[in-house]
């Protein structure tokens, strides 16, 4: 039976209630943000809370995380309410289409649903989580837009054959790529996941890349030291 929840060095998240788990994905995103100087920071589509909890640890910003799914949202209120920062984190019901703030947020930041062109499994919340079925790309750059401070940025993580097409939709929207970083499960493997930072202002973009295993379960040194501070053994 898999383990219904996964512990980090200073937090501990429960997954047992939604569709997507805790994953290399949303450790990546939550390690990789840049937080410096953040007071506000929305997560869209939290989850587990997950990602909310890794920039809760690395800054001092309030941070508000929403979901659509109704059972996340309950499941991240408890992770929250049992780590050392209930205080500093808000996790409520939204469609992000639909929420409005007074706030314009230092940072955002998302795991959005990314299969758009692959079969769909038959749980309609793993749908929702996994497929851009409520959320697509338009309207996820449609509402940071809209939410985002002038100076403010958006990180996210995508498969890289999304890539072209997100890149494409945000800069419609108005948002300038800043930072880049490619992500290969293997050193001789092609990427499958890119970390992408999009700011209001033209920039010119920072490219690297990053190995997560030399060998299985041997990890390389950027990615330890990228995620040293939450992982209770590498």
């Amino acid at each position: 039976m898999p383990n219904p929840y996964f512990s980090f060095k200073q937090f501990t998240v429960y997954h047992d209630r939604c569709a997507m788990k805790v994953g290399t994905d949303g450790v990546l995103l939550g390690a990789w943000t840049d937080v410096s100087g953040a007071r506000d920071i929305l997560d869209i589509g939290t989850g587990t809370g997950l990602i909310a909890l890794m920039l809760a640890q690395r800054s001092e910003a309030h941070i508000m995380a929403v979901d659509i799914d109704e059972d996340a949202v309950k499941q991240a209120k408890e992770n929250v309410e049992k780590s050392p920062w209930p205080g500093r984190i808000e996790v409520e019901r939204h469609d992000i289409c639909c929420f409005n703030s007074d706030i314009r947020y230092d940072v955002i930041v998302s795991n959005p649903p990314y299969f758009f062109n692959s079969l769909k499994c038959p749980d309609g919340q793993r749908n929702i989580a996994r497929h851009i079925v409520g959320l697509d790309f338009e309207s996820l750059i449609d509402s940071c837009g809209r939410l985002l401070s002038p100076s403010g940025r958006f990180s996210v993580i995508i498969p890289t054959d999304g890539m072209d097409e997100f890149m494409r939709i945000a800069s419609e929207g108005g948002l300038c790529l800043s930072r880049r970083t490619w992500i290969k499960t293997k050193p001789d493997a092609a990427p499958k996941r890119v970390l992408m930072e999009f700011k209001k202002q033209p920039a010119v973009s920072v490219e690297s890349c990053l190995v997560v295993e030399l060998s299985r379960h041997i990890y390389s040194e950027e990615y330890i030291a990228l995620t040293k501070d939450f992982y209770l053994k590498m």
